[in-house]
């Protein structure tokens, strides 16, 4: 019979963690993803015997932190937590995507640690980390370690988090003082739906009015969700209300979608090159403050 093992510290977790030796836990936090997976196994007559790690008790994993050095939040935050918080307008886009994963029920539940380590190519909160140049936290009895989220989710359903390691945070840098975001997404329906495309973007601007930072980030038509750098060094120097016009789909390139019962690649493709230009269109009627 598989055990439920609920510990109070972080130390205690990794010890934990590390004794499961090659029978790996089920790491559990708000069992949004957990639990599915363990009622379609059973609906299949698949066993699903292995422990439980319940993460809700360690506070180390939990909370935001913001200042002027940057942004920690806790790999157990709720997205209800991530909406609610208080962060400045370079997060918009992330908060945006908060209130859309699953329903309120999901939203106060599900954790952004779990999204991120669930890794599907279509998970509404990493391309808002992504564009926020998030970094993660992974820890073990070994030591910790910090790693930019592009090389934390590696495809689909895969990271980098060792067999003894626990994502204990995300660290982001402190963004401009001009940033503004937006997160757009396109499903079959407006809420409660795997998307089919996502964007997230960030923009900030110098006294001149012309684009010191952009960053871009689009979800669902990769294995993983994909930075647009070639895109964004293009755009660094214009001036901010002529950006939608400049992207055009050889910017979209790097962009592997897939055919599958949601749309097809190339109308994944098609709708990630609207979602972009709509997302620049909507920063750019954006008021901006100038950097000092």
């Amino acid at each position: 019979m598989a055990r439920y093992l609920r510990p109070t510290t972080l130390e205690e977790a990794l010890a934990l963690r590390a004794q499961a030796g090659e029978t790996p836990l089920a790491l559990l936090a708000g069992g949004t993803d957990v639990y599915p997976v363990r009622t379609h196994k059973s609906a299949w007559f698949q066993p699903f015997s292995r422990d439980v790690l319940d993460l809700g008790a360690v506070p180390e994993l939990s909370g935001i932190q913001h200042d002027a050095a940057g942004t920690r939040i806790g790999a157990t935050a709720t997205w209800s937590a991530v909406a609610e918080a208080e962060l400045p307008p370079a997060f918009d886009a992330l908060k945006q995507a908060s209130r859309q994963v699953g329903g309120v029920q999901i939203q106060n539940r599900g954790t952004i640690g779990g999204n991120l380590c669930n890794a599907s190519p279509a998970a509404d909160g990493v391309p808002p980390l992504l564009a926020l140049d998030a970094q993660v936290e992974l820890a073990s009895r070994r030591g910790r370690r910090q790693l930019p989220l592009a090389d934390f989710v590696l495809g689909n359903r895969r990271t980098a988090l060792a067999p003894d390691e626990i994502l204990v945070a995300i660290h982001i840098p402190a963004q401009p003082e001009s940033a503004r975001s937006t997160f757009l997404k396109l499903g079959a329906r407006a809420y409660l739906v795997i998307s089919i495309a996502s964007v997230a973007a960030i923009i900030a601007t110098d006294g001149a009015g012309l684009v010191s930072d952009a960053r871009i980030a689009v979800g669902a038509c990769s294995a993983a969700p994909l930075r647009l750098s070639a895109l964004e060094a293009r755009l660094t120097g214009r001036p901010a209300g002529d950006l939608a016009a400049l992207v055009q789909p050889e910017d979209l390139a790097a962009l592997a979608p897939i055919d599958d019962v949601r749309a097809s690649a190339a109308y994944r493709r098609d709708a990630a090159l609207v979602l972009v230009r709509r997302a620049l269109t909507q920063l750019a009627d954006k008021p901006m403050e100038a950097a000092a």
